[in-house]
């Protein structure tokens, strides 16, 4: 089968998209598959070219470790804002319909042409690709489209008064419907949950399938936490993208209100995002016993696991996020690590499921700050079972390929 993907991420950059990609794209052509990639130069998240490999450069095609043939497409270099990651996204997109069209028509054409989301220009780019090429599309899904365009306000930075705030109210009014009416015409949708799939069929949409993420390979689970620390504090970690889908700032509040209650705490934040200034400010402001650090490589991660007592998994309270599970859900679960669950929805219901931490309401820095409290007097509950357990029954890496597989091959008619 000769499958025809489009996406705004792709290695080496990154992030969960990239880490997703990586491990299907090296199942499926590990079956003997034939893959090609339409992704835009390496450049997230700075908005700039990662490198002058001119491998990577725009127009470029090159076959990566995964097994697949990247074909290289134009971006648009950004700064801070969501205007500016969004004309970048249009502009990858619609050379990949440009790219698509030259280099894979005629006898070229592929069985069936996916394309996965965010960024959402990707989506009628896919489309209209597979119109022109007469072939079947798929569209994945792994975030909440449109739903997460009820928190658009958000992402502006709350409410602004004026033409801003005018034309955040227009988005949300106008784009959903159209959103819905794309995701219709694929010829099937992948979504990452469960309960965003359920959402999706009680909307029409008939073949909807989902094929979770999963927990990287090669995690080393780190020693047991000890029963107490030289420093004698919480070590709470949170290791991941500082995005304003995260809510981090409300953590830096909760780590202040724990210390300012007489908890021991210390908040780690390894990672980097839209947010990442914002709460280094923040925490700067309360003076909070908290450390914001940069990213650190693949193979440094175990040492952050080895620091923390529990993980910090964390999402905003915005609707949309109680349909997604956070990747990094996945590679905790895989540490054993005990996870202080930020979340709601179908999150929430997975950590209660397996065991493998405590929840919270999202965004309240007071129970979060009542829970950090409670580990730190009890250390006994900071080494949960089950977590494995759940990724063996649940997100075996294996399974899921199949099951994309067996998709594909239905849609293509293969």
């Amino acid at each position: 089968m000769r499958i025809l993907l489009l996406t705004h991420y792709w290695a080496p950059e990154t992030g969960a998209p990239q880490k997703r990609w990586g491990w299907l794209a090296h199942g499926l052509v590990g079956r003997g598959h034939e893959l090609a990639v339409l992704a835009p130069a390496p450049h997230y998240p700075a908005g700039r070219l990662l490198d002058t490999d001119p491998r990577h450069a725009p127009g470029a095609a090159c076959r990566d470790a995964t097994g697949a043939l990247v074909h290289r497409t134009a971006f648009r270099p950004y700064d801070a804002g969501l205007g500016g990651r969004g004309a970048d996204q249009a502009v990858a997109a619609a050379d990949a319909v440009r790219l698509g069209l030259r280099r894979f028509s005629g006898a070229r054409r592929p069985d069936v042409v996916v394309g996965t989301v965010p960024g959402l220009p990707t989506l009628p780019a896919a489309l209209a690709l597979g119109r022109v090429l007469r072939r079947p599309v798929v569209a994945e899904l792994r975030d909440a489209w449109p739903d997460i365009l009820d928190s658009a306000s958000s992402w502006a930075g709350g409410e602004r008064p004026g033409l801003r705030r005018r034309a955040v109210a227009a988005v949300r009014g106008a784009v959903p419907p159209v959103i819905t009416r794309l995701e219709r015409d694929a010829d099937a949708v992948v979504t990452t949950t469960e309960s965003f799939a359920a959402v999706l069929r009680e909307r029409g949409l008939g073949r909807v399938v989902t094929v979770r993420n999963t927990s990287p390979t090669g995690i080393q689970a780190p020693r047991p936490v000890p029963t107490v620390r030289q420093d004698g504090a919480l070590h709470v970690l949170y290791l991941g993208t500082v995005g304003r889908a995260q809510g981090l700032v409300s953590a830096v509040r909760a780590t202040d209100l724990a210390a300012q209650q007489g908890t021991p705490v210390l908040l780690r934040i390894v990672g980097d995002g839209a947010e990442a200034a914002a709460v280094r400010a923040e925490a700067a402001r309360l003076g909070a016993p908290v450390q914001v650090l940069e990213p650190v490589p693949a193979e440094a991660v175990g040492e952050q696991y080895a620091w923390a007592d529990t993980v910090l998994v964390s999402l905003q309270d915005w609707p949309a996020m109680s349909l997604t599970v956070p990747s990094k859900l996945y590679e905790v679960l895989a540490t054993g690590r005990h996870i202080s669950g930020a979340v709601a929805g179908e999150a929430a219901a997975i950590l209660r499921d397996c065991g493998a931490g405590d929840v919270v309401v999202p965004q309240d820095p007071q129970a979060l700050a009542g829970l950090w409290a409670e580990l730190a007097t009890d250390r006994t509950r900071l080494a949960p079972t089950g977590g494995g357990r759940w990724l063996a029954e649940h997100v075996r890496e294996e399974a899921l390929v199949s099951r994309y597989e067996s998709l594909l091959e239905e849609v293509a008619g293969v």
